[in-house]
């Protein structure tokens, strides 16, 4: 009875992961802006909320791991190790034009950069997964108000970057993926 519990737990995660290891990896490389730091991070959120899964509720199950993704990024920035440069983007649907989906990515991942750890974290969380202010606050263990001053700290950089303008032109569709 208990090697079949186990086998159909270790058979829902696997269903779990196979279905959410990509999106996972995406929300990583977006808040760490490295492929590789991206997929360590992903793989360790994975590996922790397996060794939970007998917790995990399954209609939260992409929550916690999300949830868990940012914690071990928060403890990583926060010790303020190193970031490392960006080899490549992860695999990700965009529309019309490749290059200029290309080419809009790669301007959007100067910009990132150029932001510090927390901001990137708040404008990804804010803007890519369409947190509310509230639920930013609550994933990274800060104050709305901090949520607040850092998201407008972060578009005021954003807004002047040299990166995001083309020809004097604001780049005003940037595709960087879907949250699948």
């Amino acid at each position: 009875m208990a090697d079949s519990r186990s086998r159909a737990t270790d058979d829902g995660f696997a269903q779990f992961m196979h279905g959410n290891a990509q999106r996972l990896c995406r929300v990583a490389y977006l808040l760490t802006g490295d492929a590789s730091r991206a997929e360590d991070l992903a793989q360790e959120a994975l590996a922790r909320t397996y060794g939970a899964w007998h917790r995990v509720r399954t209609d939260d199950a992409y929550w916690y791991a999300r949830r868990v993704l940012v914690n071990l990024h928060t403890d990583w920035w926060r010790r303020r190790w190193r970031e490392r440069s960006v080899p490549q983007v992860p695999d990700a649907a965009g529309k019309g034009d490749p290059t200029d989906t290309t080419v809009n990515r790669d301007a959007l991942k100067q910009a990132l950069r150029a932001l510090t750890p927390r901001e990137r974290a708040v404008v990804v969380l804010r803007f890519y997964l369409d947190l509310s202010e509230a639920q930013v606050a609550q994933e990274l263990r800060i104050s709305t108000g901090t949520v607040k001053s850092t998201t407008s700290r972060a578009l005021r950089k954003l807004r002047v970057s040299p990166t995001l303008t083309d020809s004097g032109e604001r780049i005003t569709e940037i595709a960087i993926g879907g949250t699948s």
